[in-house]
This record gives C-alpha cells, structure tokens and sequence, in this order.
C-alpha cells in the first residue's frame, strides 16, 4: 500500500536514533579508558540517555505542536546528527555527557511526532501496523545496537560509533523528506485541553511503564546472567529477535483485540519470567526463554501504544510524547530496581512482580481496551 513508503523512512530514522541508544552499552570500557575517568562515571552516559528521553518526550513535543510534521522530524533529527559529530570529536567527558542529554530529548521529541504521524498515515483500524512498522526500526537497533557498538569500538575505537550513527542519519534525512508535511494538527492554545484529554489514561501509560520497566530490568542484566549458561550473543539474538517479533504481531493483533492481547499475552508473560527464574541455569531454557519473552513483551508493549493513540485522539501532538515518556520511564526504572535487588532477588522474579502488578492494574482499566464492534 502506498502509506508504507513514508512509514518505512519513518522507521529508517528510529534505527538510526535508537541504535545511538543501545551502543553504548558495548563503549563503557572504551570512553572511560580514553577519557580518564571511572566505569561507573562512563555508566551515566547511559543514564543520561534514558532522563532525556522521559523528559524530553512531552517538552519537545510541545514546543513542536504549531510547527508542520516534517519540520518539526527533521528539526530533531539534525539536533541528533550535530550531537553524535560533536561526541565524535570531543575530548571532554561532561561535553560528552552533554551531547547525550541532548541526543536523547531530540530522539525523543523525533519519536514523539512520529508516532502521532505514523498513526495520521493510514487508514482507520490500521493504527497497530503503523506502530509495528515504525518500532520495528527500534527492535532492529535493539538487536544491531549492542554488538554493532561493541565491534566498532573493539575494531576502530569507541568514536567511530558516534560517527557511523551520524552517518546512518544522512538517508534518514532523505527519508524523512518523503513525509508528507502536514500541520501538527493542534493549535497552541489547545495543549492544556491536551493534557486534560490524557489524564483519563494515566493508568494505561502506567501499564506500559511497569512492562517496560520489567523488559529492561531483565534485558540490561541479561548478558551477565547467560555468562557460563549459554553463550552471550546468542541469548541477546534470541531476544532482539523476539521483540522483533512481538512488535511484528502487535500490528496484527493491536487494532481488533487489545484486551485479548494484554489479557491473555500479559499473563504468558508472568508464566515466562517465573519459568526463567526457575530454569535459567539451562542453556536451552534460557535462549527460548529470551526469545519467548521479547516478544511477549514486545506484544503487550505495542498494543498499549496502540490503544493510547486510539483512545486520545484528541490530543494529537501530545499522545505520542505521553506514551514515549510513559515507556522510557519504565525502561529506567526497571534497570535502577533490579540493579538495587541484585545479589538478594534474581532479575527474573523482579520481573515477574512487575507484570504481576501490571495485570492487577490492567483488571482494574478493563473498559479502556473494550473496541467496537
């Protein structure tokens, strides 16, 4: 269908902008070897990412409500680009942190107004396959990411990550120009009836804030847990490969039975992080296991990005910017929980008491995932 072409490029740059946000996690060694500073001050570089990408979601996304749609994606993807140059060059940890900072609210204020705008490119009840389209490029840096980073640092230095994602945004730049430019579609003076519009669906965001929390609690610690069961690039394949998974089966399921999907997936979810713990010292469990869960938790993830979208349609630049925020909240949470339980509570059973909070929470909004019939 002719909507996929824009939809595709639209994707091309959340691949370019969420590999930056996996990478790093391969360059830790390297920055703070030639920066001179410690393992954990290079580990804020993460951290910083995330803070940015929470709060910059709903900051950017209002001070881009009266511009046009491809203005404002290629307004933040510029800012993305002459950040990862300037990482690229700079000699200075805190102008290095800074540039993280500002990567992170420009990826976030991009990712904003795409997913307002993917949603605008198709025809009614096909909101759930944009959305798939559109986070799938994010699933592919999630798999691509963290190796990629790590093999650039190990081959060429920790620098030529920064510029090869500087690199990736030059086609990104060509695709975003395919968008059509239409008008944000809000007037200035609506946002306070915008956020009046979003606060009945606090209780979604929260949703997909404690699955997401679960989901990067579990995967930042994931590669330490495989370490002597199975052999690490092979549990973060299968992974990577299941939230490309579940994110490909969201557009398919997301539009006609979201409370079907985080009814029945949500409580496979639960059995799944409960059966990692218990068998997470079998090589074969493990891999099926992180397979199984990145795409369960891939499924429910998009399906409440999804249904917020439907149900605020009357809060058009903002919805978007909420459900962002909502996500990378729990995607920082979730890392900062477990890492604090670590050693006492396994990652997986952290998990597990999230999705099961989750479905407690998800009982109590049942009428926001009723669709029509």
């Amino acid at each position: 269908m002719e909507f996929r072409v824009p939809l595709y490029f639209l994707a091309l740059a959340v691949f370019a902008m969420g590999t930056s946000e996996f990478m790093l996690a391969g360059l830790v060694p390297g920055i703070a070897a030639a920066l001179g500073v410690s393992l954990a001050q290079a580990g804020y570089l993460t951290s910083a990412f995330a803070v940015g990408m929470v709060a910059g979601a709903p900051l950017m996304a209002a001070l881009a409500r009266s511009w046009r749609r491809r203005t404002a994606l290629l307004c933040f993807l510029a800012l993305f680009a002459v950040t990862h140059v300037a990482g690229g060059l700079t000699t200075s940890f805190a102008v290095l942190l800074g540039t993280r900072v500002v990567a992170s609210v420009a990826y976030a204020g991009f990712l904003a107004v795409a997913l307002t705008a993917a949603t605008s490119l198709v025809p009614p009840g096909c909101q759930g396959r944009a959305l798939a389209v559109l986070l799938g490029g994010t699933t592919v840096a999630c798999v691509a990411g963290v190796p990629g980073g790590a093999l650039l640092g190990a081959a060429f230095g920790w620098r030529s990550a920064f510029w090869v994602v500087a690199l990736l945004c030059l086609p990104a730049f060509a695709a975003v120009w395919r968008v059509p430019d239409t008008p944000a579609g809000a007037k200035p003076s609506g946002l306070r009836a915008e956020l009046a519009e979003l606060r009945p669906l606090s209780g979604v965001l929260l949703l997909g804030a404690l699955v997401n929390a679960a989901t990067f609690g579990v995967f930042t610690y994931l590669a330490p847990l495989a370490g002597g069961v199975a052999p690490v690039p092979v549990v973060l394949a299968a992974f990577g490969t299941g939230c490309f998974a579940g994110v490909t089966a969201a557009g398919r399921l997301a539009d006609r039975w979201p409370g079907r999907v985080v009814a029945i997936d949500g409580v496979a979810l639960l059995g799944g992080w409960i059966a990692a713990a218990l068998t997470a010292h079998s090589p074969a469990a493990l891999v099926a296991l992180a397979f199984t869960q990145g795409a369960s938790s891939f499924l429910v993830g998009g399906t409440l990005i999804t249904r917020i979208l439907q149900l605020a349609t009357k809060a058009p630049t903002m919805a978007g910017s909420y459900a962002t925020a909502a996500l990378n909240g729990g995607a920082t949470a979730g890392p900062v929980l477990t890492g604090a339980l670590l050693g006492a509570v396994s990652p997986f059973w952290v998990a597990a008491a999230l999705v099961a909070t989750a479905l407690l929470l998800a009982s109590a909004l049942r009428g926001n995932f009723v669709t029509p019939t």
